[in-house]
């Protein structure tokens, strides 16, 4: 595996104190990628289950010409920013469960939870936020469904792969894991 990959978890783990350059990061989620589609990797949801900080991330920019997507500069996210992804089984299926999105900036915490499903062939994880709570200093401002939430709950298995969101993994350790969502981005998340 890339060393970049793993400094950088080590990095976002306050392992070590010093970040590796961005653009060996990249390199090496791109790189991670690459092999995984080579060696046809198959993962399963429950190597996904737990808790994961996001912790660096690219962004994408669409060309004019017919290139298509293109990977941006990739960075740390800072340590005064908390954002999480926890994914739970359900209790009926292998490849079915829930997702919490939770973000922390300060007193301001942002909730979204909603349905998971996994494409175990093509390390696809499908999702839908369809709840959301927000809350300052430990008060609630709100919670509750958003964007059509109910309705789109209730359907969310019945969609195709196309009308989801979702992230394709690529590379799953047990301290980290990393995936290109359905935009392009990568990001790479810690335990």
């Amino acid at each position: 595996m890339s060393e970049a990959i793993q400094q950088a978890a080590e990095f976002l783990q306050n392992k070590v104190k010093k970040a590796p350059a961005s653009e060996a990061v990249v390199k090496g989620l791109i790189e991670a990628e690459k092999i995984a589609k080579q060696t046809k990797v198959n993962y399963s949801y429950s190597q996904l289950i737990g808790n994961w900080r996001l912790g660096f991330i690219t962004g994408t920019k669409k060309t004019r010409k017919r290139a298509g997507v293109v990977l941006g500069a990739g960075k740390f996210l800072p340590k005064l920013v908390n954002i999480q992804l926890t994914y739970s089984q359900s209790e009926n299926s292998q490849q079915q469960g829930n997702v919490e999105n939770s973000v922390e900036l300060g007193l301001l915490k942002i909730v979204l939870t909603g349905s998971v499903q996994f494409w175990a062939k093509k390390n696809i994880l499908a999702f839908d936020f369809t709840r959301m709570q927000l809350s300052l200093s430990g008060f609630n401002l709100y919670r509750g469904y958003i964007r059509g939430g109910k309705d789109r709950e209730a359907t969310f298995y019945k969609q195709t792969l196309k009308q989801q969101a979702f992230f394709t993994y690529f590379l799953v350790e047990d301290n980290y894991i990393a995936a290109r969502g359905k935009g392009g981005g990568l990001a790479l998340w810690v335990k």
